[in-house]
């Protein structure tokens, strides 16, 4: 897939400082039959639109979105993919590789920021408006309400006003009597003054005494008359005392009522605050763990729409979405078959009694039990077992099916037996076996690594097998053994085995990508000789190889019955004549190996 941009390389524009324009080829995901289609893909203007091609963009987009609100996500495992997402609409997107990835994803990432939206200073602005709008509400409804349920504090506050009126009044009334008795105190010392100055003058006649002046008759006369409270202007200095004193006392008394009603109201409303930050908390984790279990559940009609029980797909859409599938990739295969040109590998085979000898390693045991399984039970006839039901039947080809469920999830065995022309039973199963030739004949595996080589005969592998949507990616760890089984009667001929099923290994855990699935699998072959017409030499076209081929999978996880079990009955006849045709081919022109 390539890709084909036209924008130069600064990713803004230095005359106008906006956004280049950017265009493209992405694959974009359709629905569920068609899968990914390459689509001509142009992001301007803040908007990214795509079209069925870059030739067709005359005739109109088939669809844009507007980027101000959009969310880009890069997916979790696919290096090319990432999501873009407003609102309900989603549109899944894959790059030619991790680098063009990156480079729509910052284009797209520049265009957002540079709409208005999103941006520091926009929602700063957007914030602080909304902040003082928000405070203005609260303060507003918190003053109203509050008054409105707080009477005794207003009444207090009102008692308050009056007292301040009446303390206002006292003053003034206090500070006439201070003037007064100043104006007086100021009189007596002149007259005081103007007393001694007549002494002074008349020595004889009068004696100051005090207050008193003496008369010669021994009588006291008052020289002048002090200052009476009741005489200025009439006003009960010792009454107006104990008044301002009541009122003052009022005053510290009304203050302590206010001051702890507003205690009390602080703390009502702390306790208020304290529950609506607790209902706020509970919020965003709602909302938090809502966002991530949509993270988690695939968007339906998507790529990543799992199977699963309560699976919003019918079997029939189901069905037919994998059988779109596993069409395509026919057609891929189809096609690079034809124009793969098989590069011959010598591979080189050990000894016979390397196969025939029981190994040491760990799973030497478990090894020869399963062995011995298969030899005894895989090798019954199934002609009077009615729980056998054949599916099919193409030439020397018939295929077994017994079915069986356990807890929704379908186990059916499968047995397939064949006769192939020209190959022996150690061909068969050594191309069975050698993984070094394991792509050019199994076409549904992605990738593929040996964990750990066991023996000569025995290895542990690691594969995970292609994606089929909308059922989950599965992967497999399995042992894999060849072994040589003698015959105990010399008219009898020997028989070769490949026998793979499921283990457990330190360095291939489960992981949450895949759906890890169990696997009992063999591939039973005997080699029938026909004597040559007289001294000839025996050939290929002397040999026949019957094959034995048992199935038991456990898929993992669930999906309708009737779909595994159409797959089934669809893929395995496929790959068995797919796979003796391949063994045919390499062995043409080749020594016999018995």
């Amino acid at each position: 897939m390539s890709e084909k941009s036209s924008s130069s390389d600064e990713d803004v524009d230095p005359e106008s400082g906006q956004p280049v324009e950017l265009g493209g080829i992405l694959s974009k995901w359709t629905n569920y039959i068609h899968g990914w289609q390459d689509r001509w893909v142009v992001l301007k203007n803040n908007t990214l639109s795509y079209y069925k091609s870059e030739d067709e963009r005359e005739y109109g987009c088939r669809g844009s979105l507007c980027l101000s609100k959009a969310v880009i996500t890069p997916h979790e495992f696919d290096e090319c993919r990432f999501d873009i997402s407003v609102n309900d609409s989603v549109w899944y997107l894959r790059a030619e590789d991790p680098e063009h990835r990156l480079q729509w994803i910052d284009s797209i990432e520049l265009h957002k920021a540079e709409s208005g939206y999103g941006s520091e200073t926009s929602l700063r602005r957007h914030g602080s408006m909304l902040s003082l709008t928000s405070a203005a509400s609260a303060l507003s409804s918190t003053s109203t309400s509050s008054f409105k349920k707080g009477h005794r504090l207003r009444e207090k506050l009102a008692e308050m006003e009056t007292f301040r009126d009446i303390l206002c009044r006292q003053v003034d009334t206090l500070q006439k009597y201070f003037d007064n008795c100043a104006d007086a105190v100021s009189k007596d010392e002149f007259q005081r003054d103007r007393v001694e100055e007549d002494e002074d003058d008349f020595p004889s006649s009068t004696r100051p005494d005090g207050e008193f002046n003496h008369n010669n008759n021994g009588s006291k006369e008052k020289l002048f008359s002090p200052a009476s409270p009741k005489g200025m202007n009439g006003i009960d200095f010792k009454g107006e005392a104990i008044t301002f004193k009541a009122t003052t006392a009022g005053i510290l008394s009304t203050l302590s009522h206010c001051i702890e009603l507003m205690v009390k109201r602080e703390d009502s409303w702390q306790k208020r605050l304290d529950k609506e930050l607790e209902k706020r908390r509970r919020v965003e984790d709602a909302y938090k763990s809502a966002v991530n279990e949509l993270k988690k559940k695939s968007h339906y009609g998507g790529p990543d729409y799992e199977e699963g029980p309560n699976s919003l797909i019918n079997e029939d859409e189901f069905f037919d979405a994998v059988e779109a599938a596993l069409d395509r990739q026919d057609k891929i295969e189809e096609q690079s078959q034809s124009e793969k040109v098989r590069i011959p590998r010598l591979t080189p085979v050990p000894p016979n009694d390397v196969y025939s000898t029981i190994g040491t390693h760990r799973f030497a045991s478990k090894v020869e039990e399963m062995v011995q399984n298969h030899m005894t039970y895989s090798l019954q006839d199934v002609g009077g077992d009615a729980n056998w039901q054949l599916v099919i039947e193409e030439g020397e080809m018939k295929v077994y099916r017994r079915e069986v469920e356990e807890n929704g999830i379908v186990l059916d065995p499968l047995k397939a037996t064949h006769a192939v022309k020209g190959v022996t039973g150690h061909e068969v199963c050594h191309y069975f076996w050698d993984t070094s030739v394991r792509l050019d004949w199994e076409t549904t595996i992605e990738n593929f690594n040996v964990v750990e080589s066991l023996s000569d005969n025995a290895i542990i592998v690691y594969q995970t097998h292609k994606r089929v949507w909308p059922a989950s990616q599965r992967d497999v760890l399995y042992l894999s053994a060849i072994r040589k089984i003698l015959a105990t009667n010399e008219n009898d001929p020997d028989t070769w085995l490949v026998c793979n099923f499921s283990v457990d290994h330190d360095n291939a855990q489960p992981t949450v990508r895949c759906v890890r699935a169990k696997i009992n699998v063999a591939m039973i072959c005997q080699t029938l000789v026909s004597p040559p017409e007289g001294d000839k030499e025996i050939s290929r076209d002397n040999i026949l190889c019957k094959i034995t081929y048992v199935a038991n999978v456990n898929p993992g996880g669930w999906a309708p019955a009737s779909v595994l079990r159409a797959v089934a009955k669809r893929e395995y006849p496929k790959f068995l004549k797919r796979f003796t045709s391949y063994v045919q081919e390499k062995t043409a022109g080749k020594p016999i190996l018995f």
